[in-house]
């Protein structure tokens, strides 16, 4: 069943995914229940898409091995691909590399 309400105005008993994971909740492998359209100037709608709460089903526990897999992840996006030094911050991917790689003029030590 999928419908089109003003924004913001969503029925009691629907939310979206945000608003599931803030009650602790997912869809759970239900499908969107309903829609909501917001018209935009010179661009297409946007779109937000309904989950009913009552079949939500409450967020996965995090597992040592998710922390772990995690920890190294966000590690991974620290290392420099041109020095190979930990940046101390998540390098941006409009650098690709750390700051002192991408402006070494400005970064004379």
């Amino acid at each position: 069943m999928l419908s089109r309400h003003v924004w913001r105005c969503a029925p009691d008993g629907l939310a979206t995914r945000r608003q599931l994971r803030a009650l602790g909740l997912r869809p759970g492998g239900q499908g969107v229940q309903a829609e909501v359209f917001r018209p935009r100037y010179r661009r297409g709608p946007l779109v937000a898409y309904l989950y009913r709460i009552d079949l939500a089903k409450p967020v996965r526990p995090m597992t040592p091995a998710k922390w772990t897999a995690l920890a190294l992840a966000n590690t991974a996006r620290r290392i420099c691909p041109v020095c190979h030094r930990d940046a101390g911050y998540v390098i941006p991917t409009s650098l690709g590399c750390c700051v002192s790689c991408a402006f070494p003029e400005q970064h004379v030590a």
